[in-house]
């Protein structure tokens, strides 16, 4: 899965080769502490998903980016938590290309957009095996993460939130 990403400078046009190697799972939990007493409860949970990324450089032009997800089901009347799931969903991606911007951006958007569709799989199938309702993620705008996230950086240290949560 070879994909070309194009920035323009003020005079130069730069290629950036991105291309996805292998995906692998790295971590997953799931807990339900109120087992089996929350299944009598009447199901209307409040649901939080918190979600990041993470980058780790190997050899020969290597990037391993990794997507963390964590959703925790409180129930809305009790406040008492029905279930936490945490996934982290990795992804070897070679990266050829000289523009350091264009790098950055594809590592914070690009990978996470093709991370996501397995983050979501993984989190489901985890939580319907949990004896809970299917777990139905809404999509994530990653471009979106990534700008608010750069905006953040621009900011003076202690007058930003958390990079990259997201609230549901």
């Amino acid at each position: 899965m070879a994909q070309s990403i194009s920035t323009s400078g003020e005079k130069l046009m730069t290629q950036l080769k991105l291309q996805l190697e292998r995906i692998y799972l790295k971590d997953a939990s799931f807990e339900s502490p109120q087992s089996p007493a929350v299944f009598a409860e009447n199901w209307q949970p409040e649901m939080r998903l918190d979600i990041n990324t993470s980058t780790n450089s190997l050899p020969k032009d290597r990037v391993e980016v990794v997507l963390r997800a964590t959703v925790e089901a409180q129930h809305k009347t009790e406040g008492t938590v029905a279930f936490i799931c945490e996934v982290q969903q990795a992804g070897v991606f070679l990266v050829e290309g000289d523009d350091v911007q264009a790098k950055r951006q594809a590592l914070g958007t690009v990978c996470p957009n093709m991370l996501f569709p397995y983050v979501r799989e993984v989190m489901d199938s985890m939580v319907v095996k949990g004896g809970f309702p299917a777990l139905q993620l809404a999509p994530v705008n990653f471009d979106a993460l990534f700008a608010q996230a750069m905006q953040q950086q621009e900011k003076p240290e202690g007058a930003g939130d958390d990079e990259g949560s997201v609230t549901h």
